[in-house]
């Protein structure tokens, strides 16, 4: 057999469900020169026998058997190790591929000397009845132009809208020898979620050329119960995720600059999302952290207006100022709690230390914010109408 063009890394956990049909749409790509590499992660159902049905069946498909669970980082890293290909490609085992996927991304990354290209896909749901709904990430204006992602963007809105659409790191494929040149590689982490955020961030920020297409290929499954996105028990991963990007941008002080405040705002929005599927009981603790993060973001200067719509920037700040205080009126809008509890939990001597403690560290840090923000005259004059406010409330007389 020929040298592969395109190498197809497939990570497999007991998705025995929907492990065919995903098989089935690689070997039956019009792009013959395939190679599919299965990385099997322990699993316990009948995973590895079909892997080995396949293998037996197809001279194309390898695979990788992994007697213990090690987690999805360690899975991909091995696969793309092992990766014979000019191109590397991605696809999840309960997800399946479109038959000219790969021959029609090849054409596109060959022929234009990409680092990366990238399609849009479809969310796939198959109850009640199978339909499917298309994500772009190409507009008519961007579809096929090259570009660089960290210099080609006239305006920080239009960075942080590439950098933030979905990470679908399995809708593109990869050159091997810029993955390899690089060093990028997937946050081992076993047991851990959402490990394509920092994959995906290190590639766009390193990549030098690169094309969006609007065709869509993938079929990426939304109603796999087994699937990360349904699982509210791993709080903080994606803040690992996210440590881990600035652990890249601190080794590669070339790329920081704007690449740090992109980093801060795209941040936000997954840290937002990550609070809304938490359960009531995990939240508080997840609004502690992500509250230092943001504050150590906005000592070091790499917390940028420039980079958040009005109301986004005016929310990261009471996040950092007053976390107790957002986090109460947040809980107000979601389900799990009741008003009584709410007032049990403002009432309670851990809440009134909280917010003891929390005092000047959050006046200072909202003092410096709004002289950054409004100027400092209009913060003193503010500063000075907060403090006749109290007084004056002091002296009014209350009802007994």
């Amino acid at each position: 057999m020929s040298a592969p063009k395109v190498s197809v890394v497939v990570p497999i956990y007991n998705v025995e469900k929907y492990l065919r049909v995903c098989l089935d749409s690689l070997v039956g790509q019009t792009l013959k020169e395939i190679e599919i590499i299965c990385v099997d992660d322990g699993s316990t159902d009948s995973s590895k026998e079909i892997i080995r049905e396949y293998v037996k069946k197809d001279a194309r498909v390898k695979m990788i058997a992994k007697e213990k669970n090690s987690g999805y980082g360690n899975s991909m890293n091995q696969g793309f190790d092992m990766a014979g290909g000019e191109y590397i490609g991605i696809l999840e085992s309960d997800d399946f591929a479109e038959p000219t996927m790969y021959e029609k991304l090849y054409a596109a990354a060959h022929e234009n000397s990409l680092d990366m290209v990238k399609s849009s896909f479809w969310f796939y749901y198959s109850v009640p009845k199978a339909y499917n709904e298309k994500y772009e990430v190409a507009s008519k204006g961007t579809e096929k132009r090259t570009f660089c992602p960290a210099w080609d963007f006239d305006a920080p809105m239009e960075m942080v809208e590439f950098f933030n659409m979905k990470p679908s790191i399995w809708s593109a494929i990869y050159r091997a020898e810029f993955i390899r040149k690089n060093n990028i590689r997937f946050l081992e982490t076993p047991g851990a979620s959402f490990q394509d955020t920092s994959f995906n961030f290190k590639v766009m920020a390193l990549a030098g050329r690169v094309q969006t297409l609007r065709e869509a290929f993938v079929h990426y499954r939304q109603d796999n119960e087994g699937s990360s996105i349904n699982s509210q028990s791993k709080v903080f991963c994606v803040c690992e995720e996210y440590a881990e990007i600035q652990r890249f941008l601190e080794t590669n002080p070339f790329n920081r600059g704007m690449l740090e405040c992109v980093a801060n705002r795209i941040k936000y929005d997954a840290y937002m999302w990550n609070f809304d599927r938490l359960s009531p009981r995990f939240r508080y603790l997840f609004v502690e952290r992500i509250s230092g993060e943001f504050m150590d973001a906005f000592e070091n200067g790499t917390m940028d207006r420039e980079f958040f719509e009005e109301y986004k920037w005016e929310d990261v700040k009471k996040i950092t100022e007053d976390p107790i205080g957002w986090y109460t009126e947040k809980a107000l809008n979601q389900p799990g709690y009741s008003t009584k509890e709410l007032l049990q939990i403002k009432q309670s001597i851990s809440y009134r230390i909280g917010r003891g403690i929390t005092f000047l560290p959050r006046k200072f840090m909202g003092g410096i914010q709004s002289v950054k923000d409004d100027g400092i005259i209009y913060t003193f004059k503010l500063a000075c109408k907060k403090i006749v406010g109290r007084l004056l409330w002091k002296e009014i007389p209350r009802s007994r």
